[in-house]
C-alpha cells in the first residue's frame, strides 16, 4: 500500500511506518559518508549530508514514489572513491555500512521488544511496541533490499570490491540501467524473493545474538 492511501486511511499506522521509514533511508545513506569521510573521503561532509536533517537527503522523486507505491529512495550520498587509498576496501566498507547501520537499528528495535516485554502491557508500551516493530521490520527489508547484487544497489558495489575488473566493468556498465531492473524485477516478482532471502540470512544472523 503506498504510504499516501494510508495517511487517508490511518493517519496513526501512516506515522508509525512512515517517520521510521524515512529516518532509515537517512541512517543508511549518512552511515556512507561517515565511513567514507573515516577512510579519506571528506565529500559528503563537505556537502553537509553527514546530518539527520531530512532536508539534506529527500530527493523529490524518490519521496513520491514512496508516499504512492511504498518504494522510494534518498540522494544517494556523494563518495569521491579516489580520496581512498585503497579503492577496493573503501568499494567494500562504504558499500557496507550502510545495510550494517540499518542491520544494527533493528538489532536496538528488537532488543527494545525483548527488553520492555517483561513490563505489564499498556496502551503506551503496546505504542512503543508497534514503533519498535516497524523499525526493526523496515530496516531489516532495507538492508535485504540492498544486499542485492544489482546496480546501484550497494551489494552490486560490494561485489565490485571483491570481484575481478572484468566483473567491475561489467557492474559499472550495468548501473545506468538499474533502476529498470529493479523495476521489472519487482513486476516479475522476483524481487520479492530476493529480499526475502536476504532477510531469511539477516534474522538468522540478528537471532544469533538475540535468541
Amino acid at each position: 500500500m503506498g504510504l499516501l492511501k494510508l495517511l487517508t486511511s490511518d493517519p496513526l499506522a501512516f506515522a508509525l511506518v512512515a517517520i521510521p521509514l524515512l529516518f532509515s533511508i537517512i541512517i543508511h545513506e549518512v552511515a556512507h559518508g561517515w565511513v567514507a569521510y573515516k577512510m579519506g573521503d571528506p565529500t559528503a561532509k563537505w556537502l553537509g549530508r553527514l546530518s539527520l536533517n531530512p532536508l539534506k537527503h529527500l530527493d523529490p522523486i524518490g519521496t513520491l514514489m514512496l508516499f504512492l507505491f511504498g518504494f522510494g529512495w534518498a540522494k544517494p550520498v556523494p563518495v569521491n572513491f579516489n580520496n581512498i587509498s585503497d579503492r577496493r576496501k573503501g568499494l567494500i566498507f562504504v558499500s557496507s555500512a550502510g545495510i550494517l547501520a540499518n542491520i544494527l537499528f533493528a538489532f536496538l528495535a528488537l532488543l527494545c521488544i525483548r527488553l520492555f516485554s517483561t513490563l505489564p502491557s499498556g496502551g503506551a508500551l503496546n505504542l512503543v511496541f508497534k514503533v519498535c516493530h516497524y523499525v526493526a521490520l523496515i530496516n531489516i527489508t532495507l538492508a535485504a533490499l540492498n544486499l542485492i547484487p544489482i546496480p546501484p544497489l550497494d551489494g552490486s558495489k560490494i561485489l565490485m570490491g571483491m570481484a575481478s575488473r572484468g566483473t567491475q566493468y561489467l557492474l559499472s556498465r550495468l548501473e545506468p540501467y538499474g533502476f529498470f531492473i529493479i523495476i521489472a524485477f519487482l513486476y516479475l516478482g522476483i524481487l520479492n524473493p530476493l529480499i526475502g532471502f536476504f532477510r531469511w540470512i539477516i534474522v538468522s544472523l540478528i537471532s544469533i545474538v538475540l535468541p
